[in-house]
């Protein structure tokens, strides 16, 4: 009879996959590197197959490791959905969370199909605005939940995750033209302050050509071939190109995606949707570092 594969096995694949590195994957699981590397090596036994070869010091998976690949997510997508679903209080109500959209349609389709199949009887309003503006509305508790980019002047959120900035213009894009045409978002902005201040840095001249609250504004100034911009990995979309220092870009730290509650709006349908937004990103590429815990160093209001 096969031995049946412990999930914690597939898991620790996945994360491998996911971050590309066994001591960032032994980070993230709580083990050391020896015992993470044990544990890959008694998943390949089981399954009778070399899942992967490391190649510069990261690994790249075999045919076999891609099959298996596809088989974890589904193994554990379903095991977790399951308990989820059965261990979950029966919920009703609603719940009003406040995101930018910078991350809206990137962020948010997973995490809400699996509150929706956790607690399909609690309605979800969602609430697209600038940061500031839905951190008023968190104080003013007029929503019940904000999921907002970090900055110091919001104190005391949970960073909930960690997200890279990226240069991007079209194929075609103007990358070389000086000044650079800059499509950003409205002063105040982290993405814009990091921008201009990497820019400024590095000595490079530059004018806007473009200002939009929205993604959809900078992306068309982008794909539209008239602007570079500064966006989060997540929302880089195709007819994006990244653009790095072999195109003498300047490189652009990470920006934290911090979760706030509403002080004064008890809400156990609210408690269950945070619940979901921390497990999501606790498992994802994005996870924060180990001693993230508040907004990082920035200035002014921010988006």
């Amino acid at each position: 009879m096969q031995q049946p594969i412990d999930l914690r096995l597939l898991q620790t694949f996945i994360l491998l996959v996911e971050t590309g590195s066994v001591s960032e994957t032994a980070r993230r699981i709580s083990r050391t590197q020896p015992a993470v590397t044990l544990q890959l090596q008694r998943l390949e036994q089981l399954v009778g197959a070399t899942l992967y070869n490391t190649v510069g010091r990261k690994p790249v998976l075999t045919p076999d490791g891609e099959v298996l690949l596809g088989y974890s997510r589904t193994i554990l997508g379903l095991h977790n959905e399951v308990l989820t679903r059965l261990l979950a209080p029966k919920l009703g109500g609603k719940v009003i969370l406040g995101i930018p959209d910078l991350y809206a349609a990137y962020v948010l389709p997973p995490i809400l199909s699996a509150f929706n199949l956790a607690h399909p009887n609690v309605d979800v309003e969602i609430r697209c605005s600038l940061s500031s503006r839905l951190m008023t509305a968190i104080g003013h508790n007029d929503i019940d939940i904000a999921l907002v980019t970090g900055m110091p002047a919001f104190k005391h959120g949970l960073v909930v995750a960690q997200e890279p900035l990226v240069w991007v213009a079209s194929e075609a894009g103007p990358q070389q033209i000086n000044p650079l045409p800059l499509a950003m978002l409205p002063p105040g902005n982290i993405f814009r302050d990091h921008a201009l201040a990497a820019l400024e840095q590095v000595g490079r001249s530059w004018r806007l050509v473009c200002v939009s609250e929205s993604i959809s504004g900078i992306q068309a100034a982008v794909l539209g071939g008239i602007a570079v911009s500064v966006v989060g990995a997540s929302s880089v979309v195709p007819g994006m190109r990244l653009l790095g220092r072999s195109d003498t870009f300047p490189t652009l730290p990470k920006v934290d995606l911090t979760l706030y509650r509403a002080a004064g709006r008890p809400n156990p349908a609210a408690d269950a949707l945070a619940d979901v937004i921390t497990r999501h990103f606790k498992q994802s590429a994005i996870a924060p570092a180990a001693n993230a815990t508040r907004t990082q160093a920035g200035s002014g209001a921010h988006e």
